[in-house]
C-alpha cells in the first residue's frame, strides 16, 4: 500500500484518538525507519521510549520467533518459565522482591494503586486509601491512572473521575507534607517526569519524600514506566538518587518493542496481594516475557546502559550548544537519553512546527506541553547518530 492509501484506510476505520502525523512507517532497523515509499528517517523517539535496543533488534526478534514456535500463550493458572526467569532478573537488579506482570504502563500503575490500597487496608484499616501524586505527572489513561495524573488536559471530558487522589507541586516537599492526611496511604512519583516536560526530581526532594513516608507509615511508589530500564543511564532512574521505593512500575522499554508491563514490590508489601486480588489474562505470557528477557539480558551484558549515559551526555552538550546559539531556547534538561529542550512561550518558534519540519528532513522527535521538544532515542545510538540529529535540528531552527 502507498502512504496515501494507508492514511485513507486508517482515517476511515480507526477511531480518531491520535493527532497522527502524516507518516507511515513500514520497516525499521536500529535507529532508522522507512515509510511506504522508502523514505528513511532517524527515529529519536523509539516508539515513545519503547524500542530500547532500536527497531527489530536481532536478539529480540530471535527470542520472539523461537518462543512463538514453542508456546505463545498459556493461562496464569499455571507456572510459566520465561515469566519466572524475568521476575528473577528484575528482582536481582532492583530493590523489589516480587513482580506482577501485565501489558502496559497504565496497567502496571493500576496494579500499584491496588496493592497500595490493599496493603493499607490490611495494616491500618479501611480509612486509608488516598494517594498523593505530583502536578505535571502522567500515570496512564485508565480512569484510575487518569485520576492519578496531575494534568487537567488529560482528564477533561471524563468526569466524574474516581476519587482518592491529591496532586501537589513537584519538587515541593513542604506542599507534599501539608497534603498528607488521615486517609493517605501512599505517595506516587516519577523520578523524571516524561509527559510533563522532562522534569527531574531533586535529590534532596526524593530523600525527603522517603523520610516522610517512613515517618507517616506511607508507601512510596516510583513510576518508572518511561524513565526506567537504562533510559537515564542507570538501570532504574531512582538509582541516581540512592532512594528505594516500596513499589515501582515498568513498561515501555521492557519488551524491546513488544507489549509488557510490570509492577514490583518489596517484602511484606508484595505479600498483600493474594490469589484472586489482581490478575491479567495476557500478563506475563511466554511470548512477552521471552522478548523482555532477551531485551534485558542484551542490555545488561553489552553495556547498553553505559552507552545511554555516555551518548546522553554528548547529546545534551550538543543541545546546550544550540541553546547558546538560539535565544528562544529557554533550557536543556534531562538525564541519559531522556532529554528535553524547552522553547520560549513568547518566542518565534512553535514546538509542533519544529517537529513537523524535522520530520520533513528525516528526523522524528515530538513535543510535550506545547513547547518542550522531547528526545527518547534507542539506547543503542552512537555519537554519529547524535551529530546527524543535531545537524537536522539546527537547520530547522535556523530556517523557521
Amino acid at each position: 500500500m502507498t502512504s496515501e492509501q494507508i492514511m485513507e484506510l486508517s482515517n476511515k476505520y480507526v477511531m480518531n484518538t491520535y493527532g497522527r502525523l502524516p507518516l507511515t512507517p513500514v520497516r525499521g532497523e536500529g535507529v532508522r525507519l522507512w515509510d511506504a515509499e522508502g523514505r528513511e528517517y532517524l527515529d529519536f523517539l523509539a516508539g515513545l521510549a519503547v524500542c530500547s535496543l532500536g527497531h527489530c533488534h536481532p536478539a529480540v526478534v530471535e527470542a520472539i520467533a523461537t518462543q512463538a514456535r514453542t508456546l505463545m500463550h498459556i493461562s496464569n493458572l499455571y507456572y510459566i518459565e520465561p515469566q519466572a526467569r524475568l521476575a528473577q532478573l528484575l528482582v536481582e537488579h532492583s530493590c523489589g522482591d516480587r513482580v506482577f506482570f501485565c501489558n502496559s504502563g497504565a496497567e502496571a500503575n493500576e496494579a500499584a494503586i491496588k496493592l497500595a490500597r490493599k496493603n493499607a487496608k490490611l495494616n491500618y484499616g479501611p480509612e486509608k486509601y488516598e494517594i498523593i501524586t505530583a502536578l505535571k505527572s502522567f500515570h496512564g489513561r485508565t480512569l484510575a491512572t487518569l485520576s492519578a495524573t496531575g494534568q487537567d488536559k488529560y482528564q477533561q471530558g471524563f468526569e466524574p473521575l474516581p476519587g482518592g487522589f491529591k496532586h501537589v507541586p513537584f519538587n515541593d516537599l513542604e506542599s507534599l507534607e501539608a497534603a498528607i492526611g488521615p486517609h493517605t496511604c501512599a505517595i506516587m512519583l516519577e523520578p523524571v517526569q516524561g509527559e510533563g516536560g522532562i522534569h527531574m526530581a531533586r535529590k534532596d526532594y526524593l530523600a525527603g519524600v522517603r523520610e516522610l513516608c517512613n515517618r507517616h507509615g506511607l508507601l512510596l511508589i516510583f513510576d518508572e514506566v518511561q524513565c526506567g530500564l537504562g533510559r537515564t543511564g542507570v538501570f532504574l532512574a531512582h538509582h541516581h538518587y540512592n532512594v528505594d521505593p516500596d513499589l515501582f512500575t515498568l513498561a515501555k522499554a521492557l519488551g524491546g518493542g513488544f507489549p509488557i508491563g510490570a509492577m514490583a514490590a518489596t517484602g511484606e508489601v508484595a505479600c498483600a496481594f493474594g490469589p484472586g486480588d489482581h490478575a491479567s489474562t495476557f500478563g506475563g505470557n511466554p511470548l512477552a516475557c521471552a522478548a523482555a528477557l532477551a531485551t534485558l539480558e542484551f542490555m545488561l551484558n553489552n553495556d547498553i546502559i553505559g552507552n545511554a549515559g555516555r551518548v546522553g551526555d554528548y547529546f545534551k552538550a550538543h543541545l546546550q550548544s544550540l541553546a547558546n546559539r538560539f535565544s528562544f531556547i529557554r533550557e536543556v534538561r534531562g538525564l541519559g537519553l531522556m532529554l528535553g529542550v524547552e522553547l520560549s512561550n513568547e518566542g518565534p518558534v512553535e514546538g509542533k512546527e519544529v517537529v513537523s519540519q524535522c520530520q520533513n528532513r528525516g528526523l522524528l522527535i515530538n513535543c510535550v506541553d506545547g513547547h518542550i521538544l522531547r528526545f527518547l532515542p534507542p539506547l543503542t545510538i552512537t555519537t554519529g547518530d547524535v551529530d546527524r540529529a543535531v545537524g537536522i535540528l539546527a537547520g530547522v531552527l535556523s530556517t523557521i
